[in-house]
């Protein structure tokens, strides 16, 4: 047991310092998500990689026939799916596997205030956070990295008391920006998924897997 005083470290550093293209993805993810630091980064890597670590045990104990690693997977899958990070429904243990840092920091509060047209940049909704301009649940929140659940989700809005509440504010995101943001993000995922299904294919070349092999 720790001392009380002192919060155990909830996030794993790089073990390696230096490393050229390591550094040059943290930067860029801090730059498209608005990040303060590459702190936030590490904290959804660490996130994952807990996630990862719980899902490979559980399907070693599924192997050798653990009832409870059964329920405890079950529980697993339940957990990322609330959190919005697995679909609501047909998720497994192997899709944990599969997950990225993305797929964590789509999910931060202040990511979520700028997807749903609150904000007009990453950083604008890191600040409007900050000096608690956003409510959830009814509730002023000012924490830019809380991981807000599906449930959750509908419920972020302006906080009444804001100015931002007023349709005019000179600060305030148009629908028309708004709706350019929205195609930017679809078009950024599809290039995204296009990339990922070319690497998947060019391993699969290497490694001598056709299509015929894979629909037997």
């Amino acid at each position: 047991m720790g001392d009380p005083k002192f919060s155990r470290k909830a996030y794993d550093t790089p073990s390696h310092p230096w490393q050229g293209e390591r550094i040059k993805a943290e930067a860029e993810t801090v730059r498209t998500y608005g990040l303060k630091n590459k702190t936030e980064v590490w904290k959804a890597e660490s996130l994952l990689r807990n996630f990862r670590k719980q899902s490979r045990e559980l399907q070693a104990r599924l192997r050798s026939g653990d009832a409870q690693a059964k329920v405890e997977s079950d529980a697993l899958v339940a957990k990322c799916a609330r959190l919005g990070i697995l679909p609501a429904a047909g998720g497994d243990l192997n899709a944990i596997l599969v997950l990225k840092d993305e797929d964590v920091l789509n999910r931060r509060l202040q990511t979520i205030v700028f997807q749903k047209g609150l904000a007009t940049t990453s950083k604008q909704a890191r600040q409007m956070i900050n000096h608690g301009h956003i409510f959830m649940n009814g509730h002023r929140v000012t924490v830019p990295g809380y991981l807000v659940t599906r449930e959750e989700e509908s419920s972020v809005s302006y906080n009444p008391a804001s100015p931002f509440t007023d349709e005019n504010h000179p600060m305030r995101i148009s629908a028309q920006q708004a709706a350019t943001n929205a195609e930017a993000r679809a078009a950024a995922q599809d290039k995204a998924a296009a990339e990922d299904a070319a690497a998947a294919k060019a391993d699969a070349e290497e490694a001598g897997i056709t299509a015929e092999d894979g629909a037997n």
